[in-house]
């Protein structure tokens, strides 16, 4: 499968919007359900890209959620993958078969995570924790109130709830009342209605300045002054240098240090990054992880165009998303920093060299038909752009650590 389709996914959201989870899934390309083959198929890729044998789990504390059917429920795959982080969503009425509801028991034993979707799960009264550890909340038009009275009744503590799917605001605003966990489909890229226009803070203004100062190859005291105006910022580079292992076994404690080791591109992509997730709006946690996420995947299937151009592409990806994150129009976002001519374009109109990559890595995120049109425009297989897929969300959470 992993040859002719592509991999999507979709953010699982905490009451804080905070993502603790994602589903991957292969591209749907009709309205037939993936078959076991294609499932076991997903489960092997996911496993072989995101469990290293030596580093372990590269998505850290993320949660994964696959689709499931009975006859994959013994897949070899699922020994790969680590326990405590894997979910196999499955269909409640699965569990009438004795045999499904044996192997989903023994799976719950061993430290899986099972999730049921549809059918009436309050029959299943106390047995249910035994079965699952999470169950699906269906959320749609008028009866979401209704609807999460009657499942916050089925509220145990070993089974967390699960809605979907949460289109609206409102519908989010309902699951986070009680305490129900959430896919969003793009939800977190549409703004909330109302929320005031923010600007940069102060702490975004300095980090602003600091990158325009390194464009210009400006000296390094200068950008060590302008550094220390702003403890917390100096705080975090020490903090970034020190973990990223600069130091070679000795911890740097002197700003002027850091910069002298760090240099200049990866000062500056740093500071892109601090850029993109120094926002305080009340629903940027899930859109900063998205933009890391971006960033990368847009520069690992952009390789080919060449060494030099995997800046722009990361820069080009991280800023898709400013305008959000910052509450204000892309262009009046462009007007305040300079950069080169390709990658604004690439963000106003998706166009130029680097346009299309940046719409791939965003078709990605949304199960677009776009991805496979996309992916020829630019002469990546879905294999290639697979890979890149796991690859940049394991190293977001990589990153996410070093803020």
């Amino acid at each position: 499968m992993h040859q002719t389709n592509f991999i999507v996914r979709e953010p699982l959201l905490d009451p804080k919007q905070r993502v603790i989870g994602y589903e991957l899934a292969w591209q749907d390309h009709d309205t037939q359900p993936a078959d076991a083959a294609a499932l076991e198929a997903l489960v092997g890729f996911v496993a072989e890209h995101v469990n290293d044998s030596e580093r372990g789990w590269l998505l850290r504390d993320k949660l994964l959620f696959l689709d499931a059917v009975p006859a994959m429920l013994s897949t070899d795959a699922l020994y790969n993958m680590p326990p405590d982080r894997t979910v196999l969503t499955l269909k409640a009425a699965d569990l009438a078969d004795p045999n499904t509801l044996a192997a989903v028991r023994g799976l719950r034993a061993g430290g899986v995570g099972i999730c049921l979707r549809g059918g009436d799960l309050q029959q299943l009264g106390p047995q249910l924790g035994t079965m699952a550890s999470f169950v699906e909340v269906r959320f749609t038009g008028t009866e979401v109130a209704a609807q999460a009275r009657s499942y916050a009744s089925l509220k145990q503590s070993a089974v967390r709830m699960v809605g979907r799917p949460v289109g609206t605001w409102s519908d989010f605003d309902a699951c986070a009342a009680l305490g129900l966990d959430a896919f969003v489909g793009k939800l977190h890229l549409t703004p909330r209605p109302g929320t005031a226009v923010k600007g940069m803070n102060p702490a975004q203004q300095i980090i602003l300045q600091l990158m325009q100062m390194v464009q210009r190859n400006e000296d390094l005291p200068k950008i060590e002054q302008v550094l220390k105006r702003d403890p917390a910022l100096s705080y975090k580079l020490l903090r970034f240098i020190n973990s990223a292992g600069f130091g070679a076994g000795r911890d740097i404690q002197s700003l002027k240090q850091a910069i002298s080791l760090l240099g200049y591109t990866p000062l500056y992509r740093w500071l892109v990054l601090l850029l993109a997730t120094a926002s305080a709006s009340g629903y940027s946690p899930v859109l900063m992880e998205t933009a890391v996420v971006r960033g990368r995947l847009a520069e690992l299937l952009g390789a080919s165009l060449g060494r030099g151009e995997g800046e722009n592409l990361f820069v080009a990806g991280m800023f898709s998303l400013l305008d959000r994150l910052l509450g204000l129009p892309m262009k009046e976002v462009l007007d305040t920093i300079q950069l080169p001519d390709d990658v604004v374009r690439a963000l106003l109109t998706r166009g130029g060299k680097y346009g299309p990559y940046l719409a791939l890595a965003e078709a990605c995120e949304l199960n677009s038909n776009l991805v496979a049109s996309l992916a020829r425009s630019v002469n990546l297989s879905p294999l290639e752009v697979n890979k890149a897929h796991l690859s940049a969300l394991a190293w977001a959470q990589s990153v996410s650590t070093e803020q």
